[in-house]
């Protein structure tokens, strides 16, 4: 069941415009809790957001690739308090793909926004502007945005034979691996 889970998982930006039953989301969130996390720190917060209005100013994040929030009737953001771990990037990292197996698990679609390290304009990160949004304390940091909805998109699972299996070594750095038979 989990490789098909991970063979059809697509990232989607487009939603069918119906909201997500409780259900539905309270998996979504108990997927992100059973994140492991370094030393089982649990560093990651999350903040469950479903009102179109913060949605769409949510979509305003950076100048691209975070727009299609705006028509999602879901989106979780993942933060964390980095004073708890050092590696609460690779965390929020590990959390994020959870919501994102159980979404397509459930037969939602999903899409990841980048936050960290993306500008809103000039001037101002995006993280600043989703937590001003959001009302986000200090120390805690915004890694990214997963938006979740019933997809309005359909998009073919990749072929297994255009996998990049060139990127893959057996042995040592450059030796090419071979699928086992």
């Amino acid at each position: 069941m989990f490789m098909s889970v991970i063979q059809k998982r697509r990232s989607i930006r487009r939603y069918q415009k119906r909201a997500l039953p409780p259900d539905q989301v309270n998996q979504l969130v108990e997927a992100a809790l059973r994140a492991p996390s370094s030393m089982g720190t649990n560093p990651w917060e999350f903040i469950v957001v479903t009102d179109p209005k913060v949605l769409g100013q949510l979509s305003r994040a950076k100048p691209h690739g975070a727009t299609f929030l705006k028509d999602a009737p879901l989106g979780i953001v993942v933060c964390a308090n980095p004073e708890k771990s050092q590696v609460w990037i690779e965390d929020c990292a590990i959390a994020a793909i959870f919501i994102h197996l159980a979404a397509q698990a459930q037969g939602l679609g999903s899409c990841w926004i980048q936050i960290r390290e993306r500008m809103h304009d000039e001037t101002r990160s995006a993280e600043a502007y989703v937590a001003e949004i959001l009302g986000i304390p200090d120390p805690v940091k915004v890694e990214a945005i997963v938006a979740a909805g019933y997809p309005e998109e359909e998009k073919p699972p990749h072929p297994r034979e255009t996998l990049p299996y060139e990127k893959v070594y057996e042995g040592t750095y450059g030796a090419p691996f071979r699928p086992w038979a």
